[in-house]
């Protein structure tokens, strides 16, 4: 609670209650495991590089820069060469369509606090990431569309639209999706941009996994270039593997509604790490660079993740990720899943997410399922213990 005016001169005094939001449970079982399981076979991001090795991508321009750059605060918006690098990854976009945040949290985060109020109304797909729903529910009504987990995980348009009301202000989505990999087919995604933008309403479009598709033709054109209003959310943590660096950004051609973003950022981090945006900004300028040793680990690690879930049909349901780093498996021991993932990182060091992590206040979310990432180097000792595991349990 906050107390604002001054009642010692007689002023009024006004109080106003912060939602509080729940327990983080998947950050908070991150913060029990992460760095001390022997095996990270949950990552959500692609192999990361040392900062030795992503210098040496840099251009004569872009060392330079580095070696000689001062360390005082940076712009809000962010480094104006990284706004227009990112503005490059976009179709129809300029620099100035473009805001930077530390990382893709705080982007969601502000952005629903701009979008949102409490008389209005968002609809939000699940399973998610979880600050996707549990923010905008801190701030008004919140209406749940679940992914098909019988149907491949299909996005349901028709339920989206039978959802929307007079008040409905945003609709958030998030493409290639975490934890399923899933990814809508075009029809489907140009069909709920159009429904969006029809019905004035902020498409909010999460795709921090774009670009590590490996049926390059699955990938989707990104809300920020179908539509004017629409808000496309990314960050180099995930396809790009460079979480450390905390750089994220929103693209949206509404200049005005980023300058709300701009105003917000000012009660956050005001200003992103400058030594961050400078990385960053090689990182873009070698981007494909990345992207494709990104892809090729992750086509490297799939055919070892699908020998590895054909030895145990009777205890898995596989199938690799559309899109991204993750997908969201069956488990169908009799144990349940929960209890395999918890004696699994006790017993063999081998983290996964139990699907307890992914529980929705919104809709339904199928109760054995995992998540297992597939960006990072090697998987081969880890699906070797997880292997070990099974048979000294048989």
């Amino acid at each position: 609670m906050s107390t604002l005016g001054d009642a010692g001169r007689g002023g009024a005094v006004k109080t106003c209650a912060m939602p509080t939001l729940p327990e983080f449970r998947l950050e908070s079982y991150f913060s029990t495991w992460e760095f001390v399981a022997r095996y990270h076979l949950t990552a959500s991001d692609a192999q990361t590089v040392t900062k030795a090795e992503l210098l040496a991508m840099a251009s004569d321009e872009d060392r330079a820069r580095w070696e000689n750059m001062d360390l005082g605060y940076g712009e809000t918006y962010g480094l104006p060469e990284l706004r227009a690098a990112i503005a490059g990854t976009y179709d129809h976009l300029e620099a100035e369509d473009v805001i930077c945040f530390a990382g893709a949290e705080e982007a969601l985060n502000l952005a629903m606090h701009v979008l949102l109020d409490a008389s209005d109304h968002a609809i939000v797909i699940t399973p998610n990431y979880q600050a996707a729903e549990t923010i905008p529910l801190s701030i008004c009504e919140v209406t749940g569309i679940a992914l098909d987990p019988d149907g491949d995980w299909r996005l349901d348009v028709d339920a989206l639209e039978a959802a929307i009301r007079p008040n409905t202000k945003v609709i958030s989505v998030n493409f290639p999706n975490n934890p399923t990999g899933t990814i809508p087919g075009k029809a489907t995604w140009d069909r709920l941009v159009r429904l969006a933008a029809d019905r004035g309403i902020r498409l909010f479009s999460d795709e921090v996994y774009r670009g590590v598709e490996l049926d390059r033709e699955a990938t989707l054109t990104q809300a920020a270039d179908l539509s004017d209003t629409a808000l496309s959310l990314n960050v180099l943590s995930k396809a790009y593997g460079l979480g450390g660096l905390r750089i994220g950004w929103i693209a949206c051609r509404d200049r005005a509604l980023l300058q709300r973003l701009e105003r917000a950022k000012h009660y956050a981090s005001i200003c992103n790490s400058t030594l961050s945006e400078v990385l960053g900004l090689i990182a873009l300028n070698a981007k494909e660079r990345l992207l494709e040793r990104n892809r090729e680990i992750i086509a490297e690690n799939v055919p070892q993740f699908d020998a590895f879930f054909a030895s145990y049909p009777d205890l898995f349901e596989w199938q690799p990720p559309k899109g991204g780093c993750v997908t969201f498996p069956r488990y169908l021991g009799e144990d349940g899943v929960e209890a395999m993932c918890a004696g699994l990182v006790a017993e063999a060091g081998v983290l996964l997410l139990p699907a307890s992590l992914y529980v929705s206040e919104l809709t339904p979310v199928p109760t054995d399922r995992f998540r297992v990432g597939v960006g990072r180097s090697d998987p081969k000792a880890a699906l070797g213990a997880w292997a070990d595991w099974i048979e000294q349990r048989q």
